[in-house]
C-alpha cells in the first residue's frame, strides 16, 4: 500500500531554502545554539564581583566557593563554545554545557520558576540535538549499547531534543480572549505538535524559526534599553536564550527529524 502526500508550495519553498543554505546552515545553527552560553560566559567575566557576591549571599557558601562557581561557569561555557565552534571534542563540550545548565538551574533557583525551567529544558533539547549531530558513524559514545531495534541512540536523542525544544513555545502562549491571541495560540500549538511528532518537520521548524525570531527581536530588544538599567540584562538574557532555541530549530531544518518521526515512517508506507 502506498500513501502519497503531495508536496505543497510551502514545502517546496522550504526545500529550496534548504538547498540554497545547506552549506552554511549547520554552522549558523551551531552559532545560534551556543550564543546564550557564550554571552553568559562573557557576562561572568565583566560581572565577576556581582555574580560572586550573589552566590555568596544566596547560598552562604563563602568567598572562595562563590568565586569557584563563577570561574567554573566562565571557563566551562567559553571553553565549551570554542570546542563546539571548532568541531573538536564536541560531545565532551555538550556534556560540559549540560552540567553548567544543571548547575545554574539549582544555583539561581530556576527549578522553582516554571517559565525559566521550561526554557532551560528547551536549551537542553538544543544541546541534545547538537550532541546527536556530532555523533559520526562508527564513533558512538554508546558503544556496546543495544540499538533497540532499527533505531539508534542518535535517533532517540533527536526525538528527545525535538520534544524538549518545543517547551520554549509553551512559554510564549498567552491565555487572552482576543482573536489575535487565540489565533496565535492555535497556529503555534499546531506547529509545536508537528515538530514534536516529526510530521512536515522541516517546514514546521522553519516557520517556528521565523515566528520566534520576530517575537524575539520585538519583545527582547535589549539594545533599546540603557545598559545601566536592570531590564537591559534581563532582556539580553532572554534574547540569547531564545536565539539558542532558534539554533536548535535550525539544526532540525538542516538535518531533519531523525528516524523516530512520522516523516521517516512515511517513507515506509
Amino acid at each position: 500500500i502506498s500513501f502519497d502526500f503531495p508536496m505543497s508550495s510551502k514545502e517546496a519553498l522550504s526545500l529550496n531554502f534548504l538547498r540554497v543554505t545547506k552549506q552554511y546552515l549547520p554552522h549558523v545553527a551551531r552559532l545560534c545554539l551556543i550564543s546564550t552560553f557564550l554571552e553568559d560566559g562573557i557576562r561572568m567575566w565583566f560581572q565577576w564581583n556581582e555574580q560572586r557576591d550573589y552566590i555568596e549571599a544566596t547560598w552562604s557558601c563563602g568567598y572562595f566557593l562563590a568565586a569557584c562557581f563563577v570561574l567554573l561557569n566562565l571557563l566551562g561555557q567559553l571553553g565549551g563554545c570554542v570546542l563546539i565552534l571548532s568541531r573538536n571534542f564536541v560531545q565532551y563540550a555538550c556534556f560540559a554545557l549540560f552540567g553548567i545548565l544543571s548547575l545554574q538551574t539549582i544555583a539561581y533557583s530556576i527549578l522553582w520558576d516554571l517559565k525559566f525551567l521550561m526554557r532551560n529544558l528547551a536549551l537542553g533539547g538544543g544541546l541534545l540535538l547538537l550532541l546527536a549531530e556530532s555523533r559520526g558513524e562508527g564513533k558512538s559514545m554508546f558503544a556496546g549499547v543495544p540499538s533497540m531495534g532499527e533505531h539508534s541512540p542518535k535517533q532517540y536523542m533527536q526525538l528527545g531534543g525535538r520534544v524538549l525544544l518545543v517547551l520554549m513555545f509553551m512559554t510564549l502562549l498567552h491565555f487572552d480572549p482576543s482573536f489575535i491571541s487565540i489565533l496565535q495560540n492555535l497556529v503555534g500549538t499546531a506547529l509545536i505538535v508537528l515538530v514534536a511528532i516529526g510530521f512536515k518537520t522541516k517546514l514546521a521548524a522553519l516557520t517556528l524559526v521565523l515566528w520566534l525570531f520576530a517575537v524575539n527581536v520585538y519583545f527582547n530588544a535589549f539594545w533599546m534599553v540603557p545598559a545601566y538599567k536592570p531590564m537591559h540584562d534581563f532582556l539580553k538574557y532572554d534574547f540569547f536564550q531564545t536565539m539558542s532555541v532558534i539554533g536548535g530549530l535550525l539544526l532540525i531544518v538542516a538535518l531533519g527529524p531523525g528516524g523516530v518521526s512520522m516523516d521517516e515512517k512515511k517513507k515506509l508506507w
